[in-house]
């Protein structure tokens, strides 16, 4: 009766690790390493560092998600891009009283990235290159200064999955 039990079990989890897949898996065989240039902060309203938080936060995400080296010189990927918006805007209005204008109850954080993609240009099939925008917020109340970085951290997050997503799943 134990055999039986244990031999369900492996097959259960037989069944269940053929359900899932890398999120890598779309990365040509051939491909082996790939040259992150530095994402320069083009925002009209610009934030020290984060340029070099992007540009990081991106490299890691790689390094750690995928089988790819970074490189310096030519790589079989060349990823490069800008900053090019980092927006603060009102979401909710909280009403005054009738001699004050009204104030932000609740504002957003918005970061726009240009992106470009480019593969090894021997490389057959240059159906994985890619140019685009992505952006992404997060919300927040009170003032942005004591919450800046740590809202600039999530996300970068939520954008360096997105672009992760973008060049090496095909989504």
């Amino acid at each position: 009766m134990k055999r039986l039990y244990g031999l369900i079990i492996v097959l259960s989890f037989g069944l269940l690790s053929s359900c899932y897949t890398l999120k890598n898996q779309a990365i040509p065989v051939d491909v082996k390493t790939i040259n992150i240039q530095f994402f320069e902060n083009n925002a009209p309203l610009v934030v020290n560092n984060l340029s070099q938080t992007f540009t990081e936060a991106l490299k890691d995400r790689i390094r750690t998600q995928s089988r790819l080296s970074i490189v310096r010189n030519e790589g079989d990927v060349v990823m490069s891009g800008a900053i090019v918006g980092y927006q603060i805007a009102p979401v909710s209005i909280e009403a005054t009283n009738n001699n004050t204008a009204p104030i932000a109850d609740a504002n957003k954080l918005s970061i726009t990235v240009r992106v470009k993609c480019v593969y090894d240009k021997d490389k057959k099939d240059k159906n994985l290159n890619f140019e685009e925008s992505m952006t992404r917020f997060a919300n927040y109340r009170g003032d942005i200064n004591s919450q800046e970085q740590n809202l600039i951290q999530e996300i970068t997050k939520q954008l360096t999955e997105d672009i992760f997503n973008r060049a090496f799943s095909n989504w």
